[in-house]
């Protein structure tokens, strides 16, 4: 990135990065049920509870499912390389986490791999900006 180039988060509210980077997740005070990204609504899809405690999230979880993806979607929906890895990874406190891994040939990214949180760049947009995402990588062995 040029020192002229801005960067900016793919959305904002989905992490934090002070002290460390880390997701941004919401729980139900009634049901215990957590969140990410935060409930806008503010409303607990499960029980319909309003009192959501803002939380971190963990930063290493469990690839729980997978997939590799061949062909680059129609419309534009996606700017990056073919192939690349995509699915949900489970954090220590249960919610599934839908990302994109890096790190690693996406053959090689396997469910129950542990993998970490990092911040990376996921595109440049139409003003030149660079868009920032959270994704996973595997941990180092």
């Amino acid at each position: 990135m040029n020192n002229d180039q801005q960067m900016i988060p793919l959305r904002e509210g989905l992490w934090s990065e002070t002290p460390s980077p880390h997701l941004l997740g919401h729980r139900c005070s009634g049901c215990g049920e957590v969140f990410f990204p935060r409930k806008e609504n503010g409303i607990c899809t499960y029980c319909h509870g309003t009192d959501l405690e803002k939380i971190d999230l963990g930063t290493r979880g469990r690839i729980h499912t997978c997939t590799v993806v061949m062909l680059r979607p129609p419309g534009g929906y996606y700017r990056g390389d073919v192939p690349y890895a995509l699915g949900y990874v489970e954090l220590p406190d249960g919610v599934l986490v839908e990302t994109l891994f890096t790190g690693c040939d996406p053959e090689e990214v396997k469910v129950g791999m542990e993998v970490e949180l990092v911040l990376e760049k996921l595109h440049d947009d139409e003003e030149g900006r660079e868009v920032k995402t959270y994704k996973f990588k595997p941990v180092a062995a």
